[in-house]
């Protein structure tokens, strides 16, 4: 358990890092670039993601699961073919897919409703082999249990790349625009990290050998991965290409469409991203948990996890939405100092819970070995997403996105909880909590809003935020107290319980001396 605990730490610990530092780079990007330039790069992201996707999904995860295999048997010589194989299938298909974005210009560029995203798109290719490359050597550090390894080149390449972007943006070079830099600064940070995660295989005493005939077992068990996640990820770039495009069908000019697309997903969705941070810490510390429970036929230590992290995920989610709701317009001016962006947050505030409730349970489902099952289901809210985009946007704009995510992650969570219920046979008990907090969410939203516009042009913004957000969570901690949602005072007691160890045990230690 120590042992988990202190993994669990480890991975968890580098992930709030790393993801704390790619939401300030976010919103350094959305004021470097602009809200157009903003969106020209998040489209071309969208796609290059999806080739991303072709070549470090299933394959880092199988030689993960073969590595591990291999080192528990202390067979090196199998495991380095098994790397070097691996690493030859991702070179050639990371170079076969970089080709063909190359010949097949004239479709890209099509593709695109704005012949400015295909340069973009051109200087983030060298990122697709850097990470082919990269993800063999980090799968194999996964699987030998060296978690620091596999965490350190993720965390250094986020810092490479945000110390590069901000230098390219800041001094240029030549003619190249924002958004180019933006995007060469992606590939830069990928070599780089490329060749730290070598240097460290090679360092924790990784070889690699004549490969052999392991090439079949290696694709055998990558392609069914592979295939399910690329068709999960196609999804953005449908909603990259389609929005702007029916934005531009219903009177928006291509810039203007440009304009509000790159506000709405680079300025609004990562501040909804926040409490999806908090509950994917949460997946990392209980799935493990989960799985090893269900490999020992544990039905009541499953039943438990289970229950208890969808109420946990809801209280964080809850927590979160009113304080969106009455503060959106100045969190999206204090961020990114843009108004449209904070009254986007606002009126989507509501999206934070089904998307909360659907990351946690497909990662129970992924443990319960429900994988394609959860995919399913998102396929199905994804149905009513794309009609959303299609045929809102002449009605509502923008927020036809908004309408079409939120349908979308709440009936893939309902669908969700409803397999899991059906799978494990056991009574949630999530209703109440569920009723009590959404209820709760109406006075904590509405003394945030009071609070923050009574203080608007009286104090700085940041303090204006910085009360009115104590406000509304201290009424929404105090009500769920009331109703017994949560503990307080075991909370405190519990903290100084830990405080009194801590303190016996600095006397032992002088005593010991």
């Amino acid at each position: 358990m120590k042992s988990l605990l202190k993994t669990v730490f480890v991975i968890t610990g580098f992930a709030v890092i790393t993801r704390v530092l790619g939401f300030i780079f976010r919103i350094y990007l959305s004021r470097m670039l602009g809200a157009e330039a903003l969106g020209l790069y998040q489209v071309s992201l969208s796609v290059f993601m999806v080739i991303l996707t072709i070549i470090t999904s299933g394959l880092p995860l199988v030689i993960s699961k073969l590595s591990a295999k291999f080192f528990a048997k202390k067979d090196s010589e199998s495991e380095g073919k098994l790397v070097s194989a691996s690493l030859i299938i991702s070179v050639a298909s990371s170079l076969i897919l970089v080709c063909l974005v190359l010949i097949f210009k004239n479709f890209f560029s099509l593709l695109f409703t704005d012949d400015r995203c295909y340069p973009i798109l051109v200087v983030m290719l060298p990122a697709v082999l850097f990470s082919g490359v990269y993800n063999v050597f980090r799968g194999a550090m996964w699987g030998h249990s060296n978690y620091f390894g596999y965490c350190v080149t993720e965390l250094f390449e986020q810092i490479v790349r945000i110390t590069i972007c901000v230098f390219l943006l800041s001094f240029g070079i030549g003619s190249l625009s924002p958004e180019i830099g933006a995007g060469l600064s992606l590939s830069i940070a990928c070599c780089l990290s490329m060749i730290l995660a070598v240097v460290l295989y090679f360092i924790y005493g990784g070889r690699l050998k004549r490969p052999g005939k392991i090439y079949r077992e290696v694709i055998k068990s990558s392609a069914p991965i592979t295939a399910v996640r690329f068709l999960s990820s196609l999804v953005q770039p449908i909603i990259a290409l389609i929005i702007p495009a029916r934005l531009m069908a219903a009177g928006y000019t291509a810039s203007q469409a440009m304009s509000i697309f790159g506000i709405a997903i680079g300025m609004t969705l990562p501040l909804l991203f926040i409490p999806i941070t908090l509950v994917g810490s949460i997946s990392t510390a209980l799935i493990p948990d989960i799985s090893a429970a269900v490999s020992n036929e544990d039905d009541k230590h499953v039943n438990n996890r289970i229950s208890s992290s969808i109420i946990i995920t809801m209280f964080i989610a809850f927590f979160m939405i009113p304080l969106f709701i009455g503060a959106g317009e100045n969190i999206g001016t204090f961020f990114f100092g843009n108004t449209t962006s904070g009254a986007l947050l606002a009126s989507a505030a509501w999206i934070v819970l089904p998307m909360a409730l659907t990351n946690i349970t497909s990662s129970m489902l992924n443990a319960l070995g429900m994988e394609v099952k959860s995919f399913v289901n998102y396929l199905v809210g994804s149905v009513f997403l794309f009609l959303s985009i299609w045929f809102l946007p002449s009605v509502i704009g923008i927020r036809a996105l908004i309408v079409g995510m939120g349908t979308c992650v709440s009936i893939t969570s309902i669908l969700n909880i409803w397999m899991i219920k059906r799978k494990t046979k056991i009574k949630l008990n999530i209703l109440k909590p569920f009723v009590l907090m959404a209820l709760f969410t109406i006075p904590s939203a509405a003394i945030t809003f009071f609070t923050t516009n009574l203080l608007t042009d009286v104090i700085p913004l940041f303090f204006n935020l910085a009360i009115s957000c104590i406000f509304g969570a201290t009424m929404f901690l105090i009500l769920c107290s009331i109703f017994n949602l949560i503990n307080v005072k075991a909370m405190f007691v519990e903290a100084k319980k830990i405080k009194i160890k801590k303190l016996n045990f600095k006397k032992f230690k002088k005593k010991a001396k």
